[in-house]
């Protein structure tokens, strides 16, 4: 009989053994189950340990940060600021300040630091920040930052960096609206502009809900600041500015003052650079002035359109002043002709005939001559002067008396707009009946104006034809004038249209604009130029050389947006 051999691998067992050896394996099994079950417990317990550590390592004001701004944002400080398609222009948010305690850390931590800051901000000044890592106990590293930028900061895991949150503005227009938003301080309170003219209507906790809508429109807003931005390299000025208002309900739908700045950066703007040249400027205006001359004299049935002053001198002396012309006129010029092609002397011999007294009081019917109200306190006054024979004259074309373009476009939208007075405005408001508001001049007298006001554009010899774009029926009057100090010229452009309709009024103003004899004009087809004209080599800088090019490029731009918002800008639509 073969001998079984036994397997090197296997063991052979009776049935006894083998119940024994289950028993043996089960045991184990049941040990092996316990030792898995307290390792996992144990590495469980350890990652927790590990991530709390880790937590605490990276910032010991995490846990402070989150639960102030949790208490933050159980309330707003202040309603949101919409336009009025509803896009956002102000709204509150949190903000981080980020600090760093140089204390905390030794040496090698500081080097570690440093060079954790290049590879992160490599646009940063590091030489200045490893000075004060060397010398300072605390320094600020990053201000108003968003939760996405300091979590830069909170990621490198640094216990020497502090966290502050702070209910905060954002504007996420940036630069588009500052001078009408104006800003807040450090504790979220209104301290120019919107913001603080209506401070306390936005901190109102019954409206908090519900934003502070605006009647201006972000698309117009953006288009007409660019213009201007091209105006300052095609003209080289030193500033701008721009308000187009509906003439019906005075709502403003855009206003622009160049250099503006970005709300977002708490910056003191103090520079006279930064005044918001429409609202709180006060400027000689020049000849937009002869339009009032005119309606003066319409309203006191002293001239008709069509009157015809003959032998105009060349120039007039009253006093110290000597009245020229700034150009060769014919002698003879009915009215309208004196408005096209914008007389000096046949706007005094127009103001004459109304007399001292009647034309001021037609200015102040107009709310010329002093301080009107607005939706924000940076609103210019007029500065008095004693009238008389001599101020008259000057008065007559827009020389020696001063206002505000805001002031000037409304006089403007109420020659336009039949006749009716506007308050101008930035805020929503429901008028029920436009009629009836006060009437301050004839819808004879309006009419008239309106016409003249559209040959200026479309005539020839009018001194606005670059403002002629075709489909809008573009009326207006170009002003050229010196400024007190420095003789440098701002010139400016009041436009209505449509002007059989008017809709809107626009004033554009150029601050000190030069002559540009490398600009292309583009004269528009005309009864003299049927196929238009290109010129250039001109060293011109009055009104109608830079400001009105300026003009008919916006109303360009914004009709066809007017328009397909059904708001009448074209005759076309």
């Amino acid at each position: 009989m073969r001998n079984k051999k036994k397997s090197f691998y296997f063991k052979d067992y009776s049935e006894t053994e083998l119940i024994d050896h289950t028993k043996k394996l089960n045991i184990i099994k049941i040990s092996t189950n316990k030792i898995t079950f307290l390792f996992f417990i144990f590495f469980s317990l350890l990652l927790i340990f590990s991530i709390k550590i880790t937590y605490i390592s990276l910032s010991k004001d995490k846990k402070i940060i989150v639960k102030n701004s949790e208490k933050i944002l159980d309330k707003k400080n202040r309603r949101d600021i919409i336009d009025r398609n509803g896009s956002v222009l102000a709204k509150d948010v949190i903000l981080y300040d980020v600090g760093v305690r140089p204390n905390l850390l030794n040496d090698e931590e500081k080097k570690n630091l440093l060079i954790k800051l290049t590879l992160q901000f490599p646009k940063k000044n590091l030489n200045e920040i490893k000075t004060k890592l060397n010398k300072e106990n605390f320094f600020s590293i990053g201000k108003r930052l968003t939760a996405e930028e300091k979590d830069q900061f909170w990621l490198m895991g640094n216990k020497a960096f502090v966290y502050d949150a702070k209910p905060s503005r954002l504007y996420p227009q940036k630069n588009l609206f500052s001078h009408i938003l104006g800003q807040t301080n450090d504790v979220n309170e209104g301290i120019s502009g919107i913001e603080k003219f209506l401070n306390n209507d936005l901190r109102d906790n019954s409206k908090i809900d519900s934003p502070l809508k605006l009647t201006l429109d972000s698309n117009l807003q953006y288009l007409i600041r660019n213009e201007l931005i091209k105006a300052k390299t095609d003209f080289n000025t030193i500033g701008s500015g721009a308000i187009l208002m509906n003439v019906q309900n005075g709502e403003v739908l855009s206003l622009v003052s160049l250099p503006d700045y970005d709300l977002n950066k708490r910056n003191s703007i103090k520079e006279d650079i930064y005044t918001n040249k429409i609202t709180l400027g006060v400027y000689e205006l020049g000849s937009v002035f002869k339009t009032f001359t005119i309606a003066a004299g319409l309203e006191n049935n002293v001239i008709e359109p069509n009157t015809v002053f003959k032998n105009l001198k060349r120039s007039l002396n009253c006093d110290k002043y000597t009245i020229t012309e700034h150009d060769e006129l014919p002698k003879n010029l009915s009215v309208e002709q004196i408005l096209i092609r914008s007389s000096n002397i046949g706007a005094v011999r127009i103001a004459q005939k109304v007399g001292v007294k009647k034309y001021k009081n037609f200015l102040n019917s107009l709310e010329l001559l002093d301080t009107i109200n607005f939706d924000i306190e940076e609103i210019g006054t007029p500065i008095q002067f004693r009238w008389g024979k001599c101020k008259l004259a000057t008065t007559s074309y827009g020389h020696g008396i001063t206002t505000t373009p805001l002031q000037l476009a409304k006089a403007y939208a109420i020659l336009a707009n039949g006749g009716y007075k506007v308050e101008p405005s930035i805020l929503k408001k429901e008028i029920k009946n436009i009629n009836s508001r006060d009437k301050i001049i004839s819808n004879r007298t309006s009419d008239a104006v309106n016409l003249m006001l559209r040959k200026v554009v479309s005539l020839d010899e009018g001194t606005a034809n670059f403002a002629n774009i075709e489909g809008y029926e573009v009326g207006g009057k170009t002003g050229t004038a010196l400024k007190y100090k420095t003789k440098a010229k701002l010139n400016t452009f009041v436009s209505i249209f449509p002007a059989s309709k008017p809709k809107y009024v626009l004033l554009v103003m150029l601050d000190e604009p030069k002559s540009a004899p490398d600009f292309v004009y583009y004269f528009p087809p005309s009864l003299k130029f049927p196929n238009g004209l290109k010129h250039t080599g001109e060293t011109r800088n009055t009104s109608g050389w830079n400001t009105v090019v300026v003009a008919g490029k916006i109303i360009e731009k914004i009709g066809p947006i007017l328009a397909i918002n059904n708001l009448q800008a074209s005759t076309n639509f």
